[in-house]
């Protein structure tokens, strides 16, 4: 339901991943729409997708649907939705996540940028594999030449793009809400009716 009759392709899709069709605003108020359908406060709700992708840009790649389960429970935030809002962190994003985690890491720690390691998904796997395999010492100096300064620079991202995510997703989903309400007060479907209207209208553009 509410999906296009033709497939877009596959350079369309990542196209519209870095610069959506619709619009980021729309794009946005789309996946509030998303969101507000879970059963939840318009603040567990946001605060929960925007741990999910505030912990994207920390550098424990595979563990960050569990790190944003707990930091999201320790915030009373609604799980599900930080386990959504780690989509953030993906294949496309994730070597952009790095190089700026990375060199903010490096410039906070005081070290000339670029010069004590290289950033890939080959450098984090390797240091992880060596870890369960081998244990600290094998990983040691991966540790302080790559990984501290991209745990370290992803510190300032994390609360940055937390309150990115969440101002607007709250308000969005809040407003969600109190126009259900307000159907179903008028005896209209406040779940199926609004949503998609409201879908239509922002992938049509109006």
């Amino acid at each position: 339901m509410f999906q296009r009759r033709e497939k877009p392709s596959r350079s369309k899709r990542v196209k519209d991943f870095f610069w959506p069709s619709i619009g980021f605003r729309r794009s946005s108020k789309y996946v509030g729409l998303r969101l507000a359908r879970l059963p939840g406060t318009p603040y567990s709700l946001a605060a929960g997708f925007a741990c999910g992708a505030a912990v994207s840009f920390t550098p424990f790649v595979g563990l960050h649907f569990v790190i944003s389960a707990i930091v999201a429970w320790m915030m009373r935030a609604n799980i599900i939705a930080s386990a959504i809002g780690t989509v953030v962190g993906n294949p496309w994003t994730f070597p952009f996540i790095w190089a700026a985690t990375y060199h903010t890491g490096e410039w906070i720690l005081g070290r000339e940028g670029g010069e004590h390691g290289d950033v890939s998904g080959d450098t984090l796997k390797g240091f992880f594999q060596g870890f369960y395999e081998d244990g600290w010492g094998s990983v040691a100096q991966l540790f302080s030449d790559v990984m501290l300064p991209m745990l370290v620079g992803s510190l300032p991202f994390f609360v940055v793009v937390w309150f990115i995510f969440f101002y607007p997703l709250k308000v969005l989903i809040r407003n969600f809400h109190l126009t259900r309400a307000e159907a179903r007060m008028n005896g209209r479907n406040g779940d199926g009716e609004i949503e998609e209207d409201e879908i239509r209208k922002t992938s049509s553009g109006e």
